[in-house]
C-alpha cells in the first residue's frame, strides 16, 4: 500500500484496522484517475461497488425528470462510494456519481471485502461505522436540500469547490474554482437562470467575480452559512 493509499485509508472508516487487515482489503484494487465532469456510475447500475477516494472530489446527485440534478453526497479524500452495496439485495444505483475536478479512486473487490468481513468481527465493526455515518449524513441532508434558499445552496456548494482548490495566493486570497454556471445549476437543483440571479446580487455584494468557465471567490467567510450578506 503506498503513501497516498495509506493517507486516504487513515482519513475513512478502516483506519483501525490493523496492517494485515488493510492489506487484505485492497488485494485485488484497481487505482483509476477519473476526470473532470466524468460520470463513473449511473442510476440504476446493478451490482456491488466500492471505491475510495484518493484525491478529489466526487459527488452522488439524482436526477429529476425535467433533467434537472441534485447533488446527495460529496466525497473527498478518505470517503468510501457504494459501502451500502455491499449489503443490500438486489443492489441497484440509487445516484450517479461524477468527479467534480481530478480525482483518484481505489476500486476495491466487492467478493474480498464481503469474505473479510464475513470472517473478521473487525471489518464488520468498520463498515458498521461507516454505514452509520452514511445514514446520519443523509438525514441531515434533507432539511439542507429541502429548506435552504437557493442562495444557500449555492454559497454551500462555491464553499465545498474552494476547500477543495485551497487558499488563494497573493495579497488578495481570491479562490478560483472552475465551475460553470450550467454545473452550478445542476449541483444545486435549479436551474441556471436563478443561478445568473444568485451570482449577480453576490457580485453586487463583492462576494465573488464570475467568468466564462469559473467563478472567483472574493470573499469566501461571507459565504459561511448565517452570515448576513445583505
Amino acid at each position: 500500500m503506498d503513501a497516498d493509499v495509506r493517507a486516504a485509508v487513515l482519513k475513512s472508516h478502516l483506519h483501525e484496522l490493523p496492517p494485515d487487515l488493510l492489506d487484505e482489503l485492497v488485494g485485488g484494487a484497481v487505482r483509476v484517475k477519473i476526470l473532470a465532469g466524468s460520470v463513473t456510475h449511473r442510476e440504476g447500475e446493478p451490482g456491488p461497488t466500492l471505491e475510495l477516494v484518493i484525491s478529489g472530489v466526487v459527488r452522488g446527485f439524482v436526477t429529476a425528470p425535467d433533467g434537472r440534478t441534485m447533488t446527495v453526497r460529496y466525497c473527498r479524500p478518505g470517503a468510501l462510494i457504494g459501502a451500502v452495496s455491499l449489503f443490500a439485495s438486489r443492489f441497484t444505483m440509487p445516484a450517479a456519481t461524477q468527479a467534480l475536478v481530478d480525482a483518484e479512486l481505489l476500486r476495491l473487490s466487492p467478493v474480498v471485502v464481503r469474505l473479510a468481513v464475513a470472517r473478521d468481527a473487525r471489518v464488520g465493526q468498520a463498515f458498521l461505522s461507516e454505514l452509520s455515518e452514511r445514514v446520519l449524513s443523509f438525514i441531515e441532508e434533507i432539511p439542507g436540500n429541502s429548506f435552504a434558499t437557493v442562495r444557500q445552496r449555492v454559497a454551500r456548494h462555491l464553499l465545498d469547490l474552494a476547500a477543495q482548490r485551497g487558499p488563494g495566493r497573493g495579497a488578495v486570497a481570491e479562490i478560483v474554482v472552475p465551475v460553470s454556471q450550467r454545473e452550478l445549476a445542476d449541483a444545486v437543483g435549479t436551474v441556471r437562470e436563478v443561478v445568473v440571479r444568485v451570482l449577480r446580487e453576490l457580485r453586487r455584494d463583492g462576494v465573488v467575480r464570475t467568468e466564462r468557465d469559473h467563478i472567483v471567490i472574493l470573499d469566501p467567510a461571507r459565504l459561511v452559512p448565517g452570515q448576513e450578506w445583505n
